[in-house]
């Protein structure tokens, strides 16, 4: 299984981890509830996991233009 996480604004790559014994426990998963779940998490037919977070880039573009949020692509 592979679990791929990407910036959910700007779609850049983050992270990737490829091993068959991860678990949501070990991933924290088992801490959100499940409206986070469906917004971060995405299960691909494959069985690999797409992980939506936010890049320290867009992080900082968003605190200091918050007005970013309002727009449905902030970041592309």
């Amino acid at each position: 299984m592979a679990v791929k996480y990407i910036c959910r604004h700007c779609k850049s790559e983050l992270g990737l981890l490829m091993a068959d014994d991860i678990s949501e426990i070990r991933l924290g998963f088992h801490s959100l509830t499940p409206e986070e779940r469906s917004d971060i998490i995405a299960y691909n037919p494959n069985g690999d996991v797409t992980v939506k977070v936010v890049c320290d880039y867009c992080r900082e573009a968003i605190e200091a233009n918050p007005e970013l949020l309002l727009v449905t692509n902030p970041l592309q």
